[in-house]
């Protein structure tokens, strides 16, 4: 039980009874970490938007973004979102678990290709270190045929990730 209130599916009238039907029909129920939105319906339907955004990407993969959004909750030490994301990797993108655990240890030994790596390695500082980021940092994705806007875009995933961890942390979700 999450330390504030947040509304069951079962309750929700108006926007957040439209926005859950949404989410269900999405994926078959709304998770713990969608309830935590339910306290303002505003920010849920910008979540949402943001989710539906980087699903359909042009460019960064749905097992990079996992991979960055792993890499920020391990950080954030947020349980709920290294599992989730975990799941994604296995079931949608056939990683072992095994692979999962070494990316923890060492983001260079993701199970992506090389340019890939290269930006999943670039959220990663940018949100540890953000001011090391440097023309040279860019440059070097840039050289890998990433363009500015794949940069910004990667680099928005992670904090806006880190955000979400800190949510979720702070009150208390628990896994679904």
């Amino acid at each position: 039980m999450p330390l504030i209130q947040t509304i069951a599916p079962e309750e929700a009238t108006g926007e957040l009874a439209e926005l859950y039907a949404t989410i269900i029909a999405a994926r078959g129920n709304v998770s713990n970490s969608a309830q935590l939105f339910s306290i303002s319906p505003e920010l849920l339907r910008h979540q949402l938007s943001f989710i539906g955004y980087y699903m359909n990407h042009p460019t960064l993969s749905m097992p990079l973004l996992a991979a960055i959004r792993i890499m920020v909750s391990s950080a954030e030490e947020c349980r709920f979102c290294i599992d989730f994301n975990t799941g994604m990797l296995v079931n949608m993108a056939g990683w072992t678990l095994d692979q999962v655990a070494a990316m923890r240890q060492d983001p260079k030994t993701a199970n992506l290709p090389e340019r890939e790596v290269a930006m999943l390695l670039l959220a990663i500082k940018a949100i540890r270190l953000s001011h090391s980021i440097n023309e040279d940092d860019l440059n070097a994705l840039r050289a890998m045929d990433w363009e500015d806007k794949d940069i910004f875009d990667a680099v928005n995933h992670a904090a806006r990730m880190l955000a979400s961890d800190i949510m979720l942390n702070t009150f208390k979700v628990e896994n679904d």
